[in-house]
């Protein structure tokens, strides 16, 4: 199934598996790319010695391309540049630019700059700094999404640039990949799905809270660091929705100084960042002051398996999933799904 996206990465088919934090490692990624999908290593989470040992794991797993995520805000994320241009890594994803200077290194070195956004004017903004391709992620996706659902959000980008478009939120099965291509996506981008395979690394307590949650159950809230970020309802995120704003910023300096042991940055070096990215987004300072709430928070839940306790980042979609494949197992049948529909499709047509 060839699209302008598998061209552009070497993959097999137009699935890829998004980078999500303490999930996407390095067992993942290469599964992902061992059963013809393009993943990325999460490396928004990591150290600069993790990203290196990440990718060359990667690499002792497979010979297929794979990408690795990062903020480019980070103080170390210029050497994270040069670890992907020296490892010949095929692309990379991120959220927001604070330069097009970064994006035009990576492209120099022919590395594919492949952002992730949630509203028509991020995505314009990307393109303009130079992005490859853009991942549009509608309301229905997990973690920090935007308000406009996919099939929307897909229209409006696909019409206002002229790179190819991957869709995001709200897919699992093989009639999804084909509805996306029919509304002028080159492939699409899928997270939870990802996340409830055999190979990702999420304690088995922590899946069993995904399959059992309706879709109902999975909202958007603003209260980890003012942005909206979808997520399963438990225990943990519904004492956070009736605590005060005194309480989060506590909260937010405890997780602050914790994520920078975590990575290995100095809290002068975390301040410089969060002070850029203000400066060069939309954001507000309590909403970068507030940014390493959420990784730490669902660290508890993803590494330590304590789902009750910290916060499972979540698309809608987990509301209709039952059962733990592998990811050889999950692509394949997507690809079988996808060409079933074709067929089936093709079969209302006249003959006249």
């Amino acid at each position: 199934m060839q699209t302008a996206l598998t061209e552009r990465l070497g993959c097999r088919y137009p699935i890829v598996q998004t980078a999500m934090g303490w999930v996407a490692d390095p067992v993942l990624v290469a599964a992902t790319a061992n059963a013809g999908g393009f993943g990325f290593l999460a490396g928004a989470v990591m150290t600069l010695e993790e990203v290196e040992q990440g990718i060359k794991q990667i690499k002792s797993l497979t010979d297929k391309p794979f990408g690795v995520n990062f903020h480019m805000y980070v103080p170390h994320a210029e050497q994270i540049i040069d670890l992907c241009i020296e490892h010949q890594v095929r692309a990379v994803s991120y959220s927001r630019s604070p330069s097009s200077a970064a994006v035009k290194r990576l492209k120099d070195a022919g590395v594919v700059c492949m952002p992730t956004v949630g509203a028509l004017k991020h995505a314009v903004k990307a393109v303009e700094f130079g992005a490859d391709i853009v991942v549009v992620q509608g309301g229905e996706g997990g973690g920090h999404t935007g308000s406009v659902a996919t099939s929307i959000l897909l229209k409006q980008v696909r019409k206002a640039v002229n790179v190819p478009v991957v869709a995001a939120g709200g897919f699992s099965e093989g009639a999804d990949l084909v509805s996306a291509l029919a509304l002028g996506a080159s492939g699409i981008a899928m997270g939870t799905r990802f996340l409830l395979t055999q190979e990702s690394p999420v304690p088995e307590a922590t899946k069993a809270i995904y399959l059992q949650t309706p879709p109902e159950k999975i909202i958007t809230s603003t209260k980890l660091d003012g942005l909206p970020q979808r997520m399963i309802l438990n225990p943990l995120l519904s004492r956070l929705e009736k605590a005060s704003s005194l309480q989060m910023l506590l909260l937010a300096v405890k997780n602050g100084l914790a994520f920078t042991k975590l990575t290995g940055v100095s809290l002068f070096g975390m301040l410089k960042s969060a002070m850029a990215m203000q400066k060069n987004t939309d954001l507000t300072l309590g909403q970068t002051m507030m940014a390493a709430n959420a990784p730490m928070m669902i660290q508890e839940a993803m590494v330590k398996g304590h789902p009750n306790d910290g916060i499972l980042p979540s698309g809608q979609v987990a509301g209709v999933i039952t059962e733990l494949p592998t990811v050889a197992e999950l692509i394949e049948r997507i690809i079988r799904e996808a060409d079933q529909t074709f067929d089936n499709l093709n079969a209302l047509r006249s003959p006249n």
